[in-house]
């Protein structure tokens, strides 16, 4: 039995980075003050975030209520299981997002960085409520909420390349925006609710088999967050964007509430049971499949590497949404576990990329060669990314590609389990080249910029500048929990709290 515990934390937790933001505004002409504020609110965040998972490991759930529209509707937040594993994931980032904004926007000498780090913290203000949401109702309002939050993010060098991506980006999510609602409207219709339920709050006689599969259409339609194909030409775009705010994009926020929503429907709405029973599995398995695969192809085609890790975030989402289609517990504990684990691989990813282009200057693929020695911290840490995104161990990525396979043997979906290895092979493809450029390929003649000279030596290009450590050190240490969490997938009490949410689920 369950038992529902009524606290301010979730409340606590959403009030700092609300705070934050607005103590940016306040502060925003001292710059020092102004970061300190980012990443005192986000250790706080992340430390009162943490502080509920004990007590959720326990078998209850958190309850904040804030206040009630009519009957069935209404905003509070509960936290359970899978809710937190989101929840500590995105805190947890956040902090090494914000030392390596201060390099990275420093270094470049951005301007506006004021408005970059109020629309931050509002964004990630956004998806803990996402995380905490209790209902489709407060989920709808703040997924809604992140697309408006994170415009001027991805619009930041306000050129004509960075208004088109940003205009396609808020196209694409505002009109996923309004299938979301006719869901969430439909479903109170047929339930009288929007909570969030584990097993699901429709049944099979809520209504016609016809009318329960036109609403998980219209759900899906609103999950464009999650960048499915035909629906992700809005992700590449994006990529004109700041290299923090990709890594928000990709790792922290906005594609992760997309997937984290995509499960949240499928097990907490439908209900496994029914979700098999109309056959619903099988029809998001297949485009699952298809986005694994295709995204993949394309990150292969691509030179740019920031949009070349934006096809491949494309690819590796949909293994979320494929271990949701399988219904099977292990799939399932693959689907959520993938989450973090994704976050954190691919939020190195994304650094190294920034590092390298703030340091070298080199945006391309074709560009890297020799890369490794001059930038070896920065390089190692890439081939970690890219090592654990290929499903390899000593990375993180071989758990969650563990626990997907294993959940196609325990559905019986034996080819889908190829579906698996050949993404898998593809993921090869497309990293390992980049990989062997960086280590193993002569660079070009080496230009006096290239490397630097004192008393101790010669010095790589990652020493340049003292400033170039406030990103080195994020991806360095986002890089090692990479590694960590294949040996120890319990911290931060992610397995334990990811067996939990799918326990529930299959009592």
């Amino acid at each position: 039995m369950i038992e529902v515990v009524e606290s301010t934390r979730p409340l606590l937790a959403l009030a700092c980075p609300f705070a934050c933001a607005l103590l940016i505004l306040i502060f925003g002409n001292k710059p020092n003050i102004r970061e300190g504020c980012t990443l005192v609110a986000a250790g706080i965040l992340f430390g009162i975030i943490l502080s509920m998972a004990p007590i959720i490991l326990q078998h209850k759930l958190i309850y904040s209520h804030l206040f009630t529209i009519t009957s069935g509707i209404d905003l509070g937040f509960q936290v359970d299981a899978f809710g937190l594993v989101f929840a500590i994931t995105s805190s947890f980032l956040w902090i090494l997002v914000s030392i390596y904004s201060i390099g990275y926007m420093r270094a470049l000498k951005e301007h506006a960085q004021t408005r970059f780090y109020f629309y931050f913290a509002l964004a990630i203000f956004c998806a803990i409520s996402i995380a905490l949401s209790k209902n489709l109702i407060t989920f709808y309002v703040f997924y809604e909420a992140l697309t408006f939050s994170t415009y001027w993010l991805v619009a930041h060098h306000e050129d004509d390349e960075a208004f088109l991506g940003a205009k396609k980006y808020l196209t694409y999510l505002l009109f996923s925006g309004w299938f979301l609602f006719a869901a969430v409207v439909m479903t109170y219709a047929l339930t009288g609710t929007t909570n969030f339920v584990e097993g699901g709050i429709l049944e099979q006689d809520t209504a016609s088999k016809g009318t329960l599969i036109i609403l998980f259409a219209l759900f899906a339609l609103g999950s464009m967050k999650a960048a499915w194909m035909p629906f992700h030409a809005w992700l590449p775009s994006a990529m004109v964007a700041p290299t923090p705010v990709s890594s928000l994009l990709h790792a922290v926020a906005v594609v992760k509430a997309g997937v984290f929503g995509f499960v949240r429907i499928v097990c907490y709405v439908f209900g496994v049971d029914l979700f098999q029973v109309l056959g619903l599995g099988l029809i998001l398995g297949i485009f699952a499949s298809f986005t694994m695969l295709v995204g993949s192809f394309f990150a292969i085609a691509e030179d740019n590497l920031k949009r070349r890790l934006a096809y491949s975030t494309i690819s590796q989402l949909s293994y979320i949404l494929f271990g949701a289609a399988l219904l099977s517990p292990y799939g399932i504990q693959g689907a959520m576990i993938h989450i973090p684990f994704h976050a954190f691989m691919k939020i190195t990813l994304f650094l190294c990329a920034g590092a390298i282009m703030v340091i070298s200057g080199k945006k391309q693929v074709s560009q890297l060669s020799g890369m490794g020695k001059k930038m070896p911290i920065t390089m190692v840490a890439f081939a970690i990314g890219a090592t654990g995104m290929c499903g390899i161990p000593p990375v993180a990525g071989f758990i969650s590609k563990w626990f997907l396979c294993l959940g196609t043997i325990q559905a019986g979906a034996y080819i889908f389990l190829s579906v698996i290895l050949v993404s898998s092979i593809l993921d090869v493809i497309y990293f390992f080249p980049i990989v062997r450029m960086a280590f193993f390929k002569k660079s070009e003649p080496k230009k006096d910029q290239d490397i630097f000279i004192n008393s101790n030596g010669i010095l790589t290009m990652e020493a340049k500048n003292p400033i170039y450590l406030f990103m080195i050190v994020p991806l360095a240490v986002t890089a090692v929990f990479s590694i960590i969490f294949c040996f120890f997938p319990n911290t931060f009490y992610i397995l334990d709290l990811v067996k939990l949410a799918t326990n529930n689920l299959f009592p």
